[in-house]
């Protein structure tokens, strides 16, 4: 069966600092995975590979058995219809209120009628949690969490068949983040789609994955089912995952 995305053989640089160096990945349709790693892995260099926002030196990315590296034009636009995002910083548009930030992409890419984009708003709205009149309020009048779920409302509104996940509970405490992890397990599952996220933070890995993979150096250095994590047999994949200061990792000092 082809995976909804593979990847083999990635090289991406920045000048002489080599961020992903021959990374493969595949992931299956409708599952979830989690890329995990330290600051400045390159989990951000992938993820904008995928998304088209950088190109590759080298290496093969497929979305449903079609190559997208270097695609262009109508046919990157036609694969990124298929794409949700929930950015890290939620990336919600200061002068729209609430409710055309979660239409966005149905009123900007689908050309959807304001008044029929606005009522999905409000369902997906009220899918994470918040109810209707929170649509005609202003991002700056809403809360850390509250700009997650809005961000969240938002990358679910078109029913994508991948949504990305960028740090979704940076910024958050314990229990909003915990929020954050139910809703997005319970939104992907509803849709039945393909989810990547990228994160450091464990607890949301644990919760919200079906199969973890950790990039180290450039490349995928384990893969596997969530639960079987704790017993890797990999040193670096042991001591991230128990935030321990001594082991193998080496801390990244240059900033990607």
């Amino acid at each position: 069966m082809t995976p909804k995305i593979r990847i083999r053989g990635l090289h991406k640089s920045f000048g002489d600092k080599v961020v992903l160096d021959g990374l493969d990945l595949d992931i299956e349709a409708a599952q979830s995975v989690v890329v995990i790693g330290g600051s400045g892995s390159g989990k951000s260099v992938l993820l904008k590979c995928i998304l088209g926002l950088l190109t590759p030196e080298a290496g093969s990315i497929q979305v449903d058995g079609e190559e997208v590296v270097r695609m262009n034009g109508r046919d990157l636009e036609r694969v990124r219809r298929k794409f949700g995002m929930l950015f890290q910083n939620s990336a919600l548009f200061d002068s729209l209120p609430v409710w055309e930030n979660v239409a966005f992409g149905l009123i900007q890419g689908e050309r959807m009628e304001r008044d029929a984009a606005k009522k999905i708003a409000i369902e997906k709205l009220a899918a994470v949690g918040l109810k209707p009149e929170v649509g005609e309020l202003s991002p700056a009048e809403l809360s850390g969490g509250m700009r997650k779920r809005v961000g969240l409302a938002r990358a679910i509104a078109t029913a994508p068949e991948i949504i990305f996940f960028d740090e979704p509970t940076t910024g958050l405490d314990p229990i909003m983040g915990d929020v954050i992890n139910d809703l997005i397990v319970k939104c992907v599952r509803q849709l039945g789609a393909t989810a990547l996220s990228i994160t450091h933070d464990m607890a949301s890995a644990r919760k919200i994955a079906d199969r973890i993979a950790m990039l180290y150096q450039g490349k995928i250095i384990w893969h596997g089912p969530v639960a079987e994590i704790d017993s890797s047999g990999n040193a670096h994949v042991d001591q991230f995952i128990h935030g321990r200061a001594e082991g193998p990792i080496e801390m990244q000092v240059r900033a990607i």
